[in-house]
């Protein structure tokens, strides 16, 4: 299980996301990402972008007031 913090790249973090489950992750490896909310689409994004990526979509909540958090095993 790998946590990775993509709240720095603010609403540009799918990139990055989806980079790392193609090319960092193994497969059945468990990623928990976090990043920033902001109107909420990035929620609703991040779990499509996992789906697209053939992940399992395991969690998905609130972290605190501005940021959110998405657990996926690849």
């Amino acid at each position: 299980m790998k946590r990775y913090d993509l709240r720095h790249l603010k609403e540009n973090f799918a990139g990055r996301m989806s980079d790392i489950i193609k090319n960092e992750a193994i497969n059945g490896e468990v990623l928990i990402f976090l990043f920033e909310i902001g109107d909420f689409s990035p929620v609703q994004q991040s779990a499509d972008l996992a789906k697209e990526l053939g992940c399992e979509l395991m969690n998905s909540l609130k972290f605190n007031e501005a940021d959110w958090t998405i657990v996926v095993k690849k």
